[in-house]
């Protein structure tokens, strides 16, 4: 098996990271330590702030908000794809190809656009997106 070198990481990874005590939340913490300690590459975009500071103030309080955010903009070593017309229109592109919601459809953008093959995420909305490999959060092996 193929070591992993580097992996897109969707909002679900960081949401369960945060709300989620459970094995998976414990995953994906390790998966987030594991980048913090330059063990993998791990990449994202300004998207999964906005989804996660979203759905941690919907379920949780503004004040937890306010602190999932703070230390998801303060973790060290996480790659940040900017999100370009070139990046939007490849999104549109796989709405209409894969019939993706749009938020899917530029996480999937992003990493495409950084020819990133893989994809962490427990949407398996991804799994369509011939291009990309998801793998789960309890699936993934750094």
């Amino acid at each position: 098996m193929e070591k992993i070198t580097e992996a897109y990481l969707d909002t679900s990874v960081f949401v369960v990271s945060a709300l989620d005590t459970g094995v998976n939340g414990e995953k994906s913490r390790n998966i987030i330590d594991a980048i913090q300690k330059n063990s993998f590459e791990g990449y994202t975009s300004a998207l999964t702030f906005d989804e996660l500071a979203f759905a941690v103030r919907k379920l949780r309080s503004f004040e937890n908000s306010i602190i999932a955010g703070d230390d998801f903009l303060n973790m060290g070593h996480l790659n940040f794809i900017e999100i370009a017309y070139e990046t939007v229109k490849l999104a549109q592109d796989l709405i209409k190809k894969y019939r993706l919601r749009p938020r899917d459809a530029i996480h999937a953008a992003c990493a495409m656009h950084k020819d990133i093959k893989i994809i962490v995420s427990d949407d398996a909305d991804f799994d369509s997106v011939k291009e990309l490999e998801r793998k789960s959060i309890k699936d993934f092996k750094i």
